[in-house]
């Protein structure tokens, strides 16, 4: 961690800089763990600088679950995004199915939609086997372009399963490259706009599509010498792939 590490407002006043209208908080900032009156002045401040704000967290059990979704309500998060592993936490898919139709029900009284990310442990097929098995409106996906590698999958391929699901996009631009060696490969990230993720193409889709309301850039930033560079580093990373999006979606509207 660095020594003064990005607090949530110090995440609204960097958006606000770039011109952004909307920040996701995930479980890199745990907002579920703040007292009420800490949300409210969030999403205060927040509000003060036009910025909507949606919910993340890490863990699908029920009570951590029921418990973000409170902190969505609180932020006035019209979705609540959801990684189901956690920490020595890997349910099958019955279980998880069970949990979420047993709490689908809140979900849909406080007009919120859960959206599961395509994490690295299950296939795109598995995730819309969740989706159909549950059967609601307030359960889709959120779908991260990079991800699904980890379970062996392609962008191509997952984004076609999952895009009639998906509520909310994870817009992660990459690069895969041979090592040196010349026996394995690296997938790291890059600015969006730099590297293999059809950006345009992909927002035209889910567009099209009219169940994604949103598309957050995420950026997995290569560590550098010290955490100093690459924090400076993912600073320009953002900036330029603001300078690369922000047309992109002013052509849109």
């Amino acid at each position: 961690m660095p020594e003064k590490p990005l607090s949530a407002f110090g995440l609204l006043d960097k958006a606000h800089a770039l011109g952004v209208g909307l920040v996701q908080y995930a479980d890199n900032l745990p907002l579920e763990k703040l007292p009420a009156s800490e949300l409210d002045k969030i999403r205060n401040y927040a509000s003060s600088k036009n910025i909507s704000i949606e919910m993340g967290g890490r863990g699908l059990t029920v009570d951590h679950t029921l418990l973000c979704l409170k902190t969505a309500t609180a932020l006035a998060s019209p979705i609540l995004r959801m990684v189901i592993d956690g920490r020595g936490y890997e349910p099958d898919l019955d279980s998880i199915i069970q949990l979420i139709k047993d709490i689908e029900p809140e979900f849909a009284n406080r007009n919120i939609k859960l959206a599961l990310e395509n994490h690295d442990r299950l296939k795109a097929r598995q995730f819309e086997y969740i989706i159909q098995s549950v059967g609601s409106n307030y359960v889709g996906i959120c779908l991260d372009s990079v991800n699904s590698m980890g379970a062996g999958e392609g962008f191509e391929n997952v984004s076609e399963i999952l895009i009639p699901y998906t509520f909310n996009l994870h817009l992660k631009d990459f690069s895969i490259r041979r090592v040196s060696h010349k026996m394995g490969f690296v997938i790291e990230g890059t600015p969006a706009g730099k590297g293999m993720l059809k950006i345009p193409a992909l927002i035209e889709t889910l567009m099209q599509n009219k169940n994604c309301q949103s598309a957050i850039l995420e950026l997995w930033t290569p560590f550098q010498t010290d955490l100093d560079r690459t924090v400076q580093l993912e600073d320009q990373w953002t900036r330029e792939s603001m300078d690369y999006l922000i047309p992109i979606f002013k052509l849109i509207e």
